[in-house]
């Protein structure tokens, strides 16, 4: 759940804000000039809307708009194009992603989130074409890790990050709208930003009666350059990190390792014998790590996989072994050592004569020099007698050995992703110490925000939804192709709100279910 301090932070501060307005304006001396402040700088104010309205851009909208008409006409004309088949599209993707959920609820064992094509996650305001204010929806793809919702699973230090990406994508949104107006002679009155409750975005103020009289393939262009702008801004986004190693690479080199950037206080790796900033990892157990996405795909593999054992001699467990009360855990598993230790691990190993025998040894001492193994067969070289030992540990619960040359290997006794989420690594490593280990990091994140949020935006906005994109995007197709068809217009107009009527119930099913699915689960 959303935290109490953040609630009350929240709605307290837009309590102040409106108090103060209505004071203010209930004021006999001070309501004129306030009204006239206002007005001067285009501000307004509302139940947890703060909007902010210029006409300082008008000239840069209007330099843009009349730049190389010939490609702006191919750019828009291609961005209506996908702005249509963005729209069909979105429908199918939330109709297979609304069966899935409800079949995952029916289900008494739920695929994980990974697979979901997407989860709608929140509800935030976006901008649209007039002064009305409209809400929008934000969905990730189902590439991250966890669907996020601020508040909730989204960590403060990602805040940034998060409203940063939401307010440039939709400004770009914005910019294509108000371009593509002034490219098809419809008059530009402004430009201007808005908060509603915490969430940033941005509109334009066409003048309406234009709209109406141009034709609807003009209309279109207009209607569809928001989503296509946000689907150029998720490309630009992709490439600039799909290309990040080599626009990087007189800086830092990659492919040596996973570079640690942080690593969190209450982290199990924090400690003596632990991990540091600027520590290279190199290898888990013997998956070898060459960068970030090695260092998760070796932890994935190792917490679905058995524990691993060490191939120990004879002689040498009998020199480290000492003896020990051996007692069943709640979950089944064996302890054979105390309690109090925290150098010593239970290991468990099998003779011809008994397949459960435990040993209580020095992690370390059995570890270090030792070859991994899987059973007895492993560690039968050389002639001399040996064992393969394997901790005895709770379930889900791993002995995972760490590799970061030139110290100490760490040894790490947990669940392997607590190890994963409480680290953070960067396959990035400087050439000169004055670099900076946290840039490639900021660079990567910003631009996975921007994917997954500027292609959010695009796919919502083209859904054929009541005050979204895809309503305008609708009523001007159904105009350019049904008109023959359908010569009466209140035929047409039905045609449409009925179609508006259930795309409007699909992204509700969705928004209702991804939210139950995000916070009640």
């Amino acid at each position: 759940m959303i935290p109490v301090p953040v609630v009350v932070t929240v709605l307290g501060g837009w309590c102040a804000v409106y108090l103060a307005d209505t004071l203010l304006k209930s004021s006999n001396s001070l309501k004129a000039s306030y009204e006239d402040w206002l007005l001067t700088y285009g501000l307004s104010v509302s139940p947890f809307h703060l909007r902010w309205q210029t006409a300082l851009f008008n000239r840069q909208f209007y330099n843009w708009g009349r730049w190389k008409p010939k490609f702006l006409y191919l750019w828009f004309s291609v961005g209506m194009v996908f702005g249509i088949v963005a729209m069909f599209g979105s429908v199918i993707l939330l109709g297979k992603t609304l069966l899935q959920t409800l079949t995952q609820m029916l289900t008494e064992a739920p695929k994980a989130q990974n697979d979901r094509m997407l989860q709608v996650v929140v509800s935030v305001p976006s901008s649209g074409l007039c002064l009305r204010a409209v809400c929008k929806l934000i969905v990730l793809h189902e590439n991250s890790p966890c669907s996020v919702v601020p508040g909730v699973n989204l960590p403060i230090s990602q805040l940034t990050y998060f409203f940063s990406a939401i307010l440039i994508s939709g400004v770009i949104h914005e910019v294509g709208h108000g371009v593509a107006a002034i490219r098809e002679q419809v008059r530009f009155n402004g430009f201007g930003i808005f908060i509603f409750i915490v969430y940033p975005g941005a509109f334009v103020d066409l003048f309406t009666t234009h709209l109406q009289l141009i034709s609807p393939v003009q209309q279109l262009r207009i209607f569809c350059a928001g989503v296509w702008h946000n689907f150029v801004l998720g490309v630009a986004s992709f490439m600039v990190l799909f290309l990040l190693p080599a626009i990087l690479f007189p800086f830092y080199y990659t492919g040596v390792g996973a570079l640690v950037t942080e690593v969190a206080e209450d982290s199990p790796a924090n400690g003596p014998r632990g991990l540091f900033v600027g520590d290279l990892v190199t290898n888990l157990q013997d998956c070898p790590v060459y960068n970030v996405e090695d260092w998760n795909s070796c932890l994935g593999d190792i917490s679905e996989k058995s524990q691993v054992g060490y191939c120990v001699s004879a002689a040498t467990l009998q020199q480290l072994s000492f003896p020990a009360r051996v007692y069943r855990r709640l979950d089944g598993t064996v302890e054979c050592c105390s309690n109090n230790s925290l150098t010593d691990i239970c290991f468990s190993y099998s003779n011809k004569l008994d397949s459960h025998l435990y040993a209580c040894l020095p992690a370390r001492k059995v570890i270090e020099a030792s070859k991994v193994c899987q059973s007895n067969m492993d560690c039968h070289k050389d002639f001399t007698p040996s064992f393969c030992v394997t901790p005895s540990l709770e379930n889900q619960t791993r002995l995972i050995r760490v590799k970061h040359p030139p110290h100490i290997d760490m040894l790490y006794v947990g669940h392997p992703m607590h190890l994963q989420y409480t680290v953070s690594l960067s396959s990035f490593v400087p050439r000169q110490n004055f670099l900076s280990i946290d840039l490639p990091v900021v660079i990567e994140t910003f631009c996975k925000y921007l994917i997954s949020l500027s292609g959010a935006l695009a796919v919502i906005n083209a859904v054929p939804c009541f005050a979204l994109d895809g309503q305008w995007i609708l009523n001007s197709f159904l105009e350019a192709t049904l008109s023959s068809l359908i010569v009466e217009k209140q035929n047409r107009e039905l045609v449409g709100f009925l179609i508006l009527l259930a795309g409007s119930a699909l992204l509700a099913a969705n928004v209702a279910l991804g939210l139950w699915m995000v916070t009640a689960r």
